[in-house]
């Protein structure tokens, strides 16, 4: 049985009962990297909130997990085996869908628990997602492939949320303002951390307080972001073709009847006997 456990993004306190109550059967950790679920598990140790254990570790990432599962027996998951990644919920913009896909594949059970993940926070905090939302994870890292993105990201008429390096925040937001510089954008970093912060504006003032304010403190960018970005405007002025302007047009009375018929439905012989009485 495999659980998939969420971890904490910052603040140890946000372990869960189920985790910890998982974590104490687990035989076997299955880590997005092992040395940062051992740290996990030694802070949740010394706290007192998990019991001393040996567990065994294995790797399992993007990078190795086409041929760990290739090279693995069923037998092996008939273990209690917990699946970590580094931070959050596996299988959001981390390691883990292979795994379930796997584990679907064979008919193995498995369960997921639920958790903390920066993209419910950074949602409830921003003040701009109501309803709906599109999460597109981190953009691209090529600066070609990320300007075609990011334009195509903000056609959306939903919300849309990234994840961004520090390296490329910058970057990022001058993009984005290049397409829209007046839309609405909320950014967080280090969300439940000590040095949690949140941005609200336009990205044209985002962009021009960040720049300014990184220029003089260069561990402002520092961190893992969040970006919200408001839902494209609706074209109030959208041209929309009425009855009453196809009927101004000067076209000949059978290619109005042919429009009129497609617009209204109905018979365009029928429409033409009426527009040459």
């Amino acid at each position: 049985m495999v659980t998939f456990l969420p971890t904490p993004i910052g603040n140890l306190q946000d372990i869960t009962l189920r985790t910890l109550e998982a974590l104490r059967e687990c035989e076997v950790l299955l880590c997005e990297d092992t040395r940062v679920s051992k740290k996990l598990i030694s802070l949740l140790v010394e706290r007192g909130l998990l019991p001393l254990k040996d567990y065994q570790y294995f790797a399992f990432h993007t990078h190795n997990q086409t041929q760990f599962l290739s090279q693995i027996s069923l037998e092996f998951f008939s273990q209690n085996i917990g699946f970590l990644s580094d931070a959050g919920m596996p299988c959001i913009s981390d390691p883990g869908v292979e795994l379930v896909r796997y584990l679907q594949t064979h008919n193995l059970p498995y369960e997921v628990l639920g958790g903390i993940s920066a993209v419910t926070l950074v949602v409830a905090f921003s003040g701009i997602v109501e309803k709906e939302f599109c999460f597109l994870g981190f953009p691209p890292h090529k600066l070609k492939e990320r300007t075609q993105y990011l334009a195509n990201a903000l056609k959306n008429p939903y919300p849309t949320i990234f994840y961004e390096s520090p390296h490329r925040l910058l970057e990022s937001l001058e993009l984005m303002a290049q397409v829209d510089k007046n839309r609405q954008v909320f950014l967080a970093k280090e969300l439940t951390k000590k040095y949690q912060q949140t941005f609200q504006g336009t990205l044209a003032q985002i962009q021009e307080s960040l720049t300014q304010h990184s220029s003089k403190d260069s561990a402002l960018l520092k961190g893992e972001w969040v970006i919200v970005v408001s839902g494209a405007p609706l074209d109030t002025n959208e041209n929309v073709l009425t009855q009453e302007m196809l009927l101004s047009l000067e076209i000949p009375p059978k290619i109005k009847a042919k429009i009129l018929a497609k617009l209204k439905g109905g018979n365009a012989s029928e429409y033409y006997q009426l527009l040459i009485k």
